[in-house]
């Protein structure tokens, strides 16, 4: 009797398992960088804590910063339960830091109209020579054997150690899941990709899935290699639990935009330097300080080009310098030189996904050209303009006679009363010209005469 009632309760139970089975999704979009890898790890943190039964790590990047990438792997290498990468939907891409990433995943999957590949490493200074599919021509050598870590001649050591290293550090992933590891080098050495129908042709993925669907399906079964041993996957009819980033990785995530941060940089320096032409405004010193600790937070995370910081603080100067100085423009016109190649040169365009749009730096360069060009014409208009203000003012103005005035007398200008000095007389009433001033004296010459003594207008 007890035991057909332990074999209901199985049945009863059995069912609810399967249903409970949960999967957490997790989402790269987007170059690789600080805020990717944060995400990563404390999602991958809360979904075991949740207890789910394996990861889905959803991928589509055009590649990001060799040290975030590294800490992804890290933490997937670690992760007690399987992680699962698919590239997808169509049309996605797990290019260059990518393509670690989903080789150190526990299953690689793609969706079809998906590629990856082009793992090449790229310093911040710009592209290195790259030989082709066939080895170094250069050189007369053959290709290197699979597996041997040779670089081509024409790389230095510093760029050979470099390449060397990468090719050694995804061979050992690929060997680690069991993937075609000649394919993975060749990745690295010649920059090469393939689409998702060739990555499966040539085992450098396990599962080919239009959906997330289809991927639960096809993935339930399989066995996978896990730190603590070997496991097998159960994910079909696995409910699906989304983890998204808190608030602080999204902001991070903005902060790190290579386009947000170039124009809190922007704001920060102008900012200040309109609170110091203008002491006590406060809103622009505000602004601008905030802006600036905040862009050095995230250009502290991008791969920056000092020298394009330099250049690009240089043009401001430059061009704050032109208003101070009577250089014809010549200051303004380098100082827009230098600010539009130091903002060429601040993101290594060579990292994917970490430049900035060059209609955005067009675009503030033909406004600080405007602005310019303004600036010189208002100080031309100024400098031949006609005195307003001051004792300069005063030379030319009318005044009209307050009394009958022989040599000395009174007389009124724009509501004031002023002691006249005149060559002839002048009636009440009569007009005359201002011609020159001594101390509080004006010295004036009659305009024209009254038509009778005694008329006033």
């Amino acid at each position: 009797m007890g035991r057909w009632l332990l074999i209901a309760g199985w049945a009863l139970v059995a069912p609810l398992a399967v249903h409970a089975s949960e999967v957490a999704l997790l989402e790269l979009d987007g170059p690789i960088g600080p805020a990717s890898s944060s995400y990563l790890a404390q999602a991958q943190e809360r979904a075991i804590e949740q207890g789910v039964t394996a990861i889905v790590l959803r991928l589509d990047t055009p590649g990001g910063l060799d040290d975030s990438m590294r800490d992804i792997v890290k933490s997937i290498l670690s992760a007690p339960i399987p992680v699962i990468c698919w590239v997808g939907p169509s049309g996605a891409r797990a290019a260059s830091a990518g393509t670690y990433i989903l080789y150190a995943c526990h299953l690689a999957a793609m969706a079809p109209g998906t590629n990856l590949g082009a793992a090449t490493p790229i310093p911040l200074g710009g592209s290195w020579p790259s030989p082709g599919p066939d080895g170094d021509k250069s050189s007369g050598k053959e290709p290197a054997a699979a597996g041997e870590q040779r670089a081509p001649k024409n790389l230095d050591a510093g760029q050979a150690k470099a390449v060397n290293d990468a090719v050694a550090y995804l061979r050992s992933l690929a060997e680690q899941r069991g993937r075609n590891a000649d394919w993975a080098e060749q990745a690295v050495r010649s920059g090469v990709s393939l689409s998702s129908e060739a990555a499966l042709r040539q085992q450098v993925i396990e599962v080919l899935a239009s959906d997330l669907d289809e991927l639960l399906r096809k993935a339930d079964g399989r066995t996978i290699r896990l730190a603590s041993g070997p496991g097998t996957l159960s994910t079909s009819g696995a409910q699906v639990r989304r983890i998204s980033p808190g608030w602080r990785l999204e902001l991070l995530a903005v902060l790190s935009n290579p386009t947000v941060a170039y124009l809190l940089l922007l704001i920060g320096i102008y900012g200040l330097l309109l609170e110091g032409y203008h002491p006590g405004a406060i809103l622009p010193g505000v602004v601008g300080a905030i802006s600036l600790l905040l862009a050095a937070y995230a250009l502290q995370m991008l791969p920056v080009n000092y020298s394009g910081i330099a250049l690009l603080v240089l043009g401001i100067a430059l061009i704050v310098a032109e208003t101070f100085t009577p250089s014809f423009g010549l200051l303004g016109l380098g100082g827009i030189a230098a600010f539009v190649f130091g903002s060429v040169m601040l993101m290594d365009t060579e990292v994917p996904g970490y430049a900035i749009n060059l209609g955005l730096i067009a675009g503030i360069a033909f406004t600080a050209s405007a602005l310019l060009a303004a600036l010189l014409w208002l100080l031309w208009r100024a400098r031949h303009s006609q005195v307003v203000t001051g004792a300069e003012a005063l030379i030319g103005a009318t005044v009209l006679a307050l009394e009958t005035i022989d040599a000395e007398g009174w007389a009124e200008m724009r509501g004031e009363r002023w002691r006249v000095r005149s060559t002839r007389p002048l009636h009440p009433g009569q007009a005359a010209r201002v011609v020159a001033r001594d101390g509080l004296t004006l010295h004036v010459e009659p305009e024209e005469p009254l038509d009778r003594p005694g008329q006033t207008r």
